[in-house]
C-alpha cells in the first residue's frame, strides 16, 4: 500500500473527505503539534512528578466543572 500526504484548503476539506470515502480510500488526519507546545507539555509533566500533591483527580474536577 502507498501513502501520500495532501494539504487541502479548509474550505475544500469536506468535499475531499466525502470523495475519498466514496472511493473507499482510508483517511487519517494527522495533527501537527508545534515544538514549543511539546516542550511545554513535557515541562508540565516533569513539574507534576516533582509535586504530586498539586495533582487533582480528573473525576473530581469534572464534577466541579458541571453547571
Amino acid at each position: 500500500m502507498k501513502q501520500i500526504t495532501l494539504k487541502i484548503p479548509e474550505k475544500k476539506f469536506n468535499f475531499f473527505l466525502e470523495l475519498f470515502q466514496q472511493l473507499g480510500l482510508e483517511v487519517t488526519e494527522q495533527i501537527e503539534v508545534p515544538q514549543w507546545q511539546q516542550v511545554e507539555v513535557l515541562k508540565r509533566m516533569e513539574l507534576s512528578k516533582a509535586n504530586p500533591e498539586r495533582l487533582l483527580d480528573w473525576e473530581q474536577v469534572k464534577e466541579e466543572l458541571k453547571p
